[in-house]
């Protein structure tokens, strides 16, 4: 038996987990490194033992030493015959899963000014994956990936048009996530996964996608993972106007600027008192209780524009951490919107059950699972290596 590995970086964590190697790739061993950084801390699921281990200053390239050094006893003498990197952005080039080797490596740093705030890290993963496990394969999944293909009036900002040529266009993110829900629901309603599906990803990151047949039509995230819904840290959609009276008048640094719309924005932002759902659930300040009621108005904002450009829907799906556990969040989404055929079961919202529409357009929860969707591309790559 051997394995394959799993790497999913974000810019303060580096998910990670080790699957058994066959056609469909079986979770061995689950984890994360979190707050990276001077007080990073493991935790890990591993066969019979549910560890966590503060480890003190690491980066994301000491993380990836880290991991393998705590896996290594598991793997009992087999080896890992092929690695797979959840990549943000793979701009116009990138549309599959693709061998990382040096040549896209080079091509992947030229999109950093695409995602400066993700790219550099996904980089700084591979290549200290890349020492760890010489000569072992390794692929890139693209989170842009998924949405390759959108029409033009999905894919262009109305500005000159030589920036579009020059790559200034709507990309989407979370295509990972996006991607595994909708194979999910090929497997368990396949009748459904046929229509009209819009997928609200909702977790510190957030977006919304309109799916047809599984394939993606729109997505509200667009040239950068920050546009959008608000999300935990980040504004989400913004007027152009308010960067520009931030330089203009207020004379912020483009760094100033990016800190505000990237880490001090959204729920956190508008509460002053949290980033975490949870947190702003069980508050009785003002500020928090604002902050949910915007949030919650903006998905029902992106639903009907994810239906206008569906010309209808026939599901809405909830997923990731809070679409997946916050039954206030999704009554708060969904109540408003039966004019659009979406009402649903309280007792089940409450109880996180998997399908909660009563109305003509079914409403379910469904957890998402950006590491198989990479492992599966790995045993693809890995079983064509060696035909």
């Amino acid at each position: 038996m051997s394995f394959y590995f799993t790497l999913n970086t974000g810019s303060s964590s580096v998910k990670f987990a080790l699957y058994k190697a066959q056609a469909e790739p079986d979770l061995f061993i689950s984890g994360i490194i979190e707050r990276l950084g001077p007080n990073a801390r493991l935790k890990m699921q591993a066969p019979n033992a549910d560890i966590v281990e503060e480890l003190g200053h690491v980066d994301h390239a000491g993380a990836v030493v880290s991991i393998f050094t705590r896996v290594e006893p598991y793997l009992q003498g087999k080896s890992v015959v092929g690695i797979g990197h959840r990549i943000v952005h793979g701009g116009n080039a990138f549309y599959k899963p693709t061998e990382l080797t040096s040549e896209v490596v080079q091509e992947l740093e030229q999109l950093v000014p695409l995602a400066p705030l993700h790219q550099p890290y996904s980089l700084a993963t591979i290549r200290a994956a890349k020492q760890v496990f010489p000569g072992v394969l390794q692929i890139g999944c693209f989170d842009t990936a998924f949405h390759a293909g959108h029409t033009f009036p999905n894919d262009a900002f109305a500005i000159p048009r030589h920036f579009y040529e020059e790559g200034v266009r709507r990309y989407g993110f979370h295509g990972l996530s996006f991607d595994y829900i909708c194979s999910e629901m090929r497997r368990e309603y396949p009748d459904v996964a046929r229509g009209r599906l819009v997928i609200a990803h909702l977790g510190n990151g957030a977006s919304m996608c309109a799916v047809e047949d599984g394939r993606s039509i729109n997505a509200s995230t667009s040239f950068s993972a920050v546009d959008g819904l608000p999300m935990g840290t980040r504004c989400g959609r913004l007027d152009p106007g308010v960067m520009l009276y931030l330089m203009q008048e207020k004379e912020l640094s483009a760094a100033e600027i990016e800190s505000i719309i990237y880490r001090r924005s959204g729920l956190l932002g508008l509460s002053e008192e949290s980033s975490d759902m949870r947190v702003l659930e069980h508050s009785e300040e003002l500020f928090s209780k604002q902050a949910i009621n915007y949030y919650c108005y903006q998905i029902r904002r992106e639903v009907g524009a994810m239906a206008a450009s569906l010309e209808g829907i026939d599901a809405l799906i909830f997923s990731a951490g809070i679409g997946e556990n916050s039954a206030r969040v999704r009554s708060s989404v969904c109540e408003p919107l039966e004019f659009l055929g979406i009402t649903i079961d309280q007792e089940k919202n409450k109880a996180n059950a998997p399908e909660i529409g009563t109305g003509p357009v079914r409403v379910f929860i469904m957890p998402t699972n950006e590491e198989q969707v990479i492992a599966r591309a790995v045993a693809k790559a890995a079983m064509k290596t060696q035909q």
